[in-house]
């Protein structure tokens, strides 16, 4: 590792959780070009097959792993793996999640189940199932990856935005609880990016045009703009920064229009 350079990842390992599409392997690929090594994710193991190649073609040792969030033996059993294939885990990337979209009087007791039990109680268990190792090393960066609806509310995606917000108050938490151990916690909230899960959003071009009104840059996210957030987490420029929420989004969370700013 060059300690002249904050932002370098060599010699660390990091853990990216739903990494077999979508942001978690911008995410992932981003970190392996900084110089982590990887351990990606996915509920079907056979689905990182093509991202794990890419990653060995950079010249990082990559592990890949089963991972189902709603399924508690599946979580424990896959820190141990990871540490023993490694001898470490530096890093963990809380990505994976997953979304219904329905009116919240359609929204049914498995739709709600179904969404916090994957983003938040599935991130949490992820996290604590690291921890101890972190702890007695005295060192470990978690990244809950949240949404802008950490801090907005949006119609029709009730439960989602509970989770999401719920990962903002988990990341205090936890923040707060194992700071003393060397662990910093923070959250990484993208705004408006086009992925697999709301790519149906997206081929409404009304819908388009009135969403890049309201971001102040004028366009949805691309997914290289998280490089440099998520990069600066994991690294050791990002010391000294626990507890918060980094917002990706294009200013969307400024909550001006052009309406507002014409009146």
């Amino acid at each position: 590792m060059n300690r002249d350079n904050q932002f370098d990842l060599s010699g660390r390992v990091a853990i990216v959780t739903g990494a077999s599409r979508g942001l978690g392997q911008y995410m992932g690929r981003a970190l392996a070009k900084a110089g982590a090594d990887l351990v990606i994710t996915s509920r079907n193991v056979d689905d990182l097959r093509e991202f794990r190649g890419e990653i060995e073609m950079l010249g990082r040792r990559v592990l890949a792993l089963e991972l189902g969030l709603r399924n508690e033996s599946s979580i424990r059993d896959m820190a141990p793996r990871a540490i023993d294939h490694f001898g470490t885990v530096d890093i963990l990337v809380n990505n994976a999640g997953c979304n219904v979209r329905k009116p919240a009087v359609h929204v049914t007791w498995n739709d709600w189940n179904l969404v916090l039990d994957t983003n938040l109680r599935g991130s949490f268990f992820v996290a604590q199932t690291l921890a101890p190792h972190m702890i007695e090393r005295g060192y470990g960066r978690i990244i809950n990856i949240g949404s802008v609806t950490s801090v907005f509310g949006y119609a029709g995606i009730a439960p989602y935005c509970a989770s999401r917000g719920g990962i903002k108050q988990l990341t205090m938490s936890l923040a707060d609880e194992w700071g003393v151990n060397g662990i910093t916690v923070n959250c990484l909230a993208p705004g408006w990016f086009k992925t697999m899960q709301n790519a149906v959003l997206y081929e409404n071009q009304a819908w388009v045009e009135y969403l890049k009104d309201r971001i102040p840059l004028k366009r949805p996210g691309e997914p290289n703009n998280l490089n440099g957030a998520i990069v600066f987490l994991a690294s050791d420029a990002s010391a000294y920064i626990s507890g918060q929420t980094l917002l990706v989004d294009g200013g969307i969370s400024t909550g001006a229009t052009k309406a507002t700013l014409t009146k």
